[in-house]
């Protein structure tokens, strides 16, 4: 998929990888830093949305390997999620 540079599809995009950065990043030095919990609630949202934002820019500019990266980070993200809620 590619969009024009400057459209609105590609801003968005942007936006969400430049949040999808923040937050895994933000995640993994509030547990390092003992703000959060690693198997809580903040953490896995902020892991799950985090990988959603970057498979969009990596889909959006080709990046399969990144895409790949993020589907398992992502994929680890609900499932702690579900275990959270006691689904599984």
């Amino acid at each position: 998929m590619k969009a024009e540079p400057g459209s609105k599809l590609r801003l968005l995009a942007e936006i969400a990888g430049w949040y999808g950065t923040g937050a895994i990043v933000g995640a993994y030095l509030m547990v390092s830093m003992d703000v959060i919990n690693g198997a809580g609630w903040v953490f896995q949202i902020l892991n799950l949305t985090g990988a959603l934002g970057l498979i969009g820019i990596a889909y959006l500019k080709g990046l399969r390997q990144n895409v790949v990266l993020n589907l398992f980070w992502a994929a680890i993200g609900i499932l702690a999620i579900l275990r959270l809620l006691g689904v599984i």
